[in-house]
């Protein structure tokens, strides 16, 4: 296999200045996501002590930015994209200043900290479907894979940088600096995406009430096993195995450190996840793709078990990178085997299904990840039960659901029809 095959495709960059603009964006704004929501983690840690505190901060961050993207998928459709963009990012900004002038007070409150989070998840909610839109309109149709991978990248440079970034801010001038530089970046993203065109949507579907559509996207799922099963094995990970919530307590409790020591273990997986995105060229020609997938679903449980069980940081470290490369290799397979096996005429609501699930999932196994640690008086057993229990429900699945394990990219899908390929022209520069 040439290298040319397995890297990322770099033509978007090369073919659109608008696109530049938009990936220029999404790379300084996924450092600054992490930058604040590491600092908001270790805030509320430092506040209250609790791993179920920071594990419910994260639920009310992903139960609003659920609301917002049901409503921002209705708002995308029928307003201007840049205009839904632009002002949610400045919306954002401002909750994000509001973070950093509370951490600098002499008794910051906690209470801010869960509003702003709400508040910051729903305004990003209603901006991220305009903002996903908005990729498809300014590139090639040809090239929609790789501006895909490109802004998964953007997400893993991000994710690499961010936390390590956060802990040694935290751990030197303190927390509010984290949110006062994240503010910046969302001016600075404003500005960048000022002179993309107007990105009003082609036109509305066909009239129907929303329940009854929604309906029936979740009877398509009910009848589909590669469609269901999709949703199932990604449940396994990530609310029996994610183990985020415990990071602040494991690294200042378990492994002995401080804030940076915290940073690591949030950047660990993102490396992984990075090599994984980074090489991803095989997973489009590979045959048996069910069964990658459920392979790829099970390093993530197993790497999160021996994690749990690492007795010294730095193998603790190599874990969740492992981890971080199951979960990535997971996301791309299932993103592109939902939109193989799914009817255009379902795309989008099947795609808002799997994408709430993604939102809600991780926000759910956090919580869950703080309450068995109180129970079990161990955040390192707590990870260690996550992931055996992940093992076991993506055997059940995969037993119980033979089209996923028969499932694959090369050819046509049987059963229930063939997603056709999404019809998009690019802006004009």
């Amino acid at each position: 296999m040439r290298l040319g095959e397995v890297v990322v495709d770099v033509t978007p960059l090369r073919a659109s200045r608008h696109f530049r603009l938009l990936f220029a964006t999404q790379a300084i704004s996924m450092l600054g996501t992490h930058l604040t929501s590491v600092a908001a983690s270790i805030q509320v840690y430092e506040l209250t002590g609790s791993s179920v505190q920071v594990g419910l901060m994260s639920l009310s961050l992903g139960l609003s930015l659920l609301v917002g993207l049901v409503a921002g998928g209705v708002l995308a459709d029928r307003v201007d994209r840049r205009r839904i963009v632009l002002v949610t990012r400045a919306a954002t900004a401002v909750v994000i200043t509001g973070l950093a002038v509370n951490a600098a007070l002499p008794d910051p409150q906690l209470w801010f900290v869960f509003v702003a989070a709400v508040l910051a998840g729903g305004a990003s909610g209603l901006g991220g479907p305009a903002l996903m839109a908005a990729a498809p309109a300014l590139v090639a149709p040809g090239q929609l894979a790789a501006a895909g991978a490109l802004m998964t990248l953007t997400a893993q440079l991000g994710a690499m940088a961010g936390p390590s970034l956060a802990g040694v801010i935290a751990a030197g001038p303190g927390v509010a600096l984290c949110f006062a530089a994240d503010a910046v970046i969302y001016v600075v993203g404003l500005a960048l995406l000022a002179p993309l065109p107007r990105l009003a949507p082609e036109g509305a579907g066909e009239p129907q009430h929303p329940l009854k559509a929604m309906g029936e996207g979740l009877r398509f799922l009910r009848g589909n096993q590669v469609a269901a099963g999709l949703l199932l094995i990604d449940v396994c990970a990530v609310v029996f195995a994610m183990p985020y919530a415990l990071f602040p307590e494991l690294g200042t409790e378990h492994f002995g450190g401080g804030p940076s020591t915290v940073g690591l273990l949030y950047t660990a997986p993102a490396v992984g996840s990075f090599c994984g995105a980074l090489a991803s060229g095989w997973t489009g020609r590979i045959h048996h793709t069910g069964r990658a997938l459920i392979g790829a679903v099970a390093l993530w449980g197993l790497a999160i078990t021996c994690f749990g069980l690492s007795p010294s940081l730095w193998s603790a470290l190599v874990f969740l990178a492992l981890a971080g490369l199951g979960d990535t290799v997971s996301e791309i397979l299932r993103r592109a085997l939902l939109q193989h096996y799914t009817p255009d005429r379902l795309q989008g609501r099947v795609g808002s299904l799997w994408l709430a699930q993604a939102t809600a999932g991780p926000s759910v196994g956090n919580v869950e990840a703080g309450l068995v640690a109180r129970a079990l008086g161990s955040s390192a057993g707590a990870a260690v039960v996550g992931g055996v229990v992940c093992l076991a429900g993506v055997a059940a699945v995969a037993l119980a659901l033979p089209g996923l394990r028969r499932a694959t990219l090369q050819g046509p899908p049987a059963g229930d029809g063939q997603a056709a390929p999404a019809e998009t022209s690019p802006a004009t520069d």
